[in-house]
């Protein structure tokens, strides 16, 4: 048997075998470079930026991610620009993860693609899947919240903290709770009251 062909298996969203994955496409290479960005001192920004620059599969301008973090891959994972995570992230990426521009993601955010078959006969075998998750732009992502495999989050969404995300979120929403459910529409109303807090803020900026 190809064991390559556990590997393309796991990226195509179907059953695989982890424990048949050729060495070079496991995921420890990813686990001990994230164990390294962990031990590093906080105060070390740039360094630590540098090396998860080397963990991701792609990163945008402006990224950061506050450590400790944990990855499962973390070169499936791909940011774009104005990417900011609190710490105690965890990105399970057996398949990809996929997060657009001017992101806000809270402490302690768990990103799950894996998933085991809900038939405890087929599970018993070791056989497991995976499904990937995208996140679009603009999206903020309160702290202690929970993605699971295959969901989409709309862009402009805010998903309210300790979130469990079940279902894919809608554009222009806000969601929360276990299953989180929309809680309403991103409003003009909303709109407009924060662009008055921003033009006070910069006018109070100004005059100090």
């Amino acid at each position: 048997m190809d064991q390559e062909f556990e590997y393309q298996q796991m990226l195509a969203g179907e059953l695989y075998l982890a424990s048949s994955i050729l060495p070079e496409n496991r995921s420890m290479p990813g686990k001990i470079l994230a164990q390294k960005i962990n031990r590093l001192p906080i105060e070390n920004r740039a360094e630590i930026v540098a090396q998860e620059r080397k963990l991701f599969g792609k990163t945008g301008d402006n990224f950061y991610i506050k450590p400790p973090l944990s990855v499962c891959y973390g070169n499936h994972v791909e940011v774009g620009d104005n990417f900011y995570a609190n710490l105690d992230c965890i990105f399970l990426d057996i398949n990809r993860i996929v997060i657009g521009d001017n992101v806000l993601v809270g402490p302690r955010v768990n990103f799950y693609t894996a998933g085991h078959p809900i038939d405890a006969a087929v599970r018993q075998t070791g056989l497991e899947f995976g499904y990937p998750i995208v996140v679009e732009d603009n999206v903020w992502i309160g702290g202690s919240v929970t993605i699971l495999p295959g969901i989409t989050i709309g862009e402009n969404s805010i998903v309210g903290a300790g979130a469990v995300v079940t279902k894919d979120v809608p554009k222009n929403t806000i969601v929360g709770g276990n299953p989180a459910r929309v809680i309403r529409k991103i409003s003009a109303q909303d709109h407009q009251f924060w662009q008055e807090k921003l033009t006070q803020y910069r006018q109070m900026h100004a005059s100090k």
